[in-house]
């Protein structure tokens, strides 16, 4: 049974690294996932692959199904996530496009997603604990893997998830920065909520594609961050080379 997944996000809506072997349609009781499950051989180890925002990269990141996909996963016997994320750097250390981040807090700034699977229709209130939003055996796996593929990886910092798809405000960047938020991004919540719902082992992969607003002089540039997707994902596919061996071993 395959036990590991990669969430796919923007830059990474296929894995070139990754040698398919099936694909499989699921539907939940929440609806369709963004895609279907691609099924293959990574580093010898198998694993299953799902893009975030659709083959096609065509689902904005407030349009998600989270529920689906992390329910569909969890459907098909998945304990392990390792979602990939692109980002902007916030504080200093994380402006450098490229740079790698393994976080380890996260601060939800999203509204009017379906973000819990613990709604009315059920029986009882039901509250899990998000101390630590990351799973931290498979956070050490990734910086692990980071060090063997000769990766500069940060092994830690605060996610900011806002609710996009436009970016953010110079003010809003500023306020997140005081709250202790060193990178951003749109799609860290509520799928990592959901994960630690169905008890599943839950962990990210940033890679900074630009300073967030107001930390470089002008506007963000789409065609700079383009640039740096490629150059980010070529990193984590060869950090995902090192890391599902290790993982498979745990």
């Amino acid at each position: 049974m395959t036990t590991v997944a990669i969430i796919g996000g923007s830059g990474l809506t296929n894995l070139k690294n990754l040698k398919i072997t099936r694909r499989e349609v699921i539907r939940t009781i929440y609806g369709e996932p963004s895609a279907p499950m691609v099924y293959g051989q990574l580093s010898g180890r198998e694993a299953v692959f799902l893009p975030r925002h659709g083959p096609g990269h065509t689902i904005p990141p407030h349009e998600v199904n989270y529920r689906a996909n992390i329910w569909a996963l969890k459907q098909t016997g998945i304990t392990n996530v390792i979602a990939v994320n692109a980002v902007g750097g916030i504080s200093p250390g994380f402006l450098e496009p490229g740079t790698v981040v393994i976080p380890n807090q996260i601060v939800d700034y999203t509204h009017g997603r379906a973000h819990t699977f613990f709604g009315s229709e059920h029986n009882k209130v039901t509250h899990v604990d998000f101390t630590d939003p990351y799973c931290e055996e498979l956070r050490q796996i990734l910086i692990e893997a980071a060090s063997r593929a000769k990766l500069n990886a940060v092994g830690q910092g605060t996610y900011g998830a806002t609710q996009g798809p436009r970016f953010e405000s110079a003010a809003e960047i500023r306020r997140m920065e005081r709250d202790g938020a060193d990178i951003v991004g749109m799609t860290g919540m509520p799928e990592a909520g959901l994960a630690r719902e169905l008890g599943l082992c839950y962990a990210s992969i940033a890679v900074v594609v630009n300073p967030a607003a107001g930390k470089t002089n002008g506007a963000i540039s789409l065609k700079e961050i383009e640039k740096n997707l490629e150059t980010g994902m070529a990193k984590v596919r060869s950090l995902l080379e090192q890391a599902i061996p290790l993982l498979v071993r745990a």
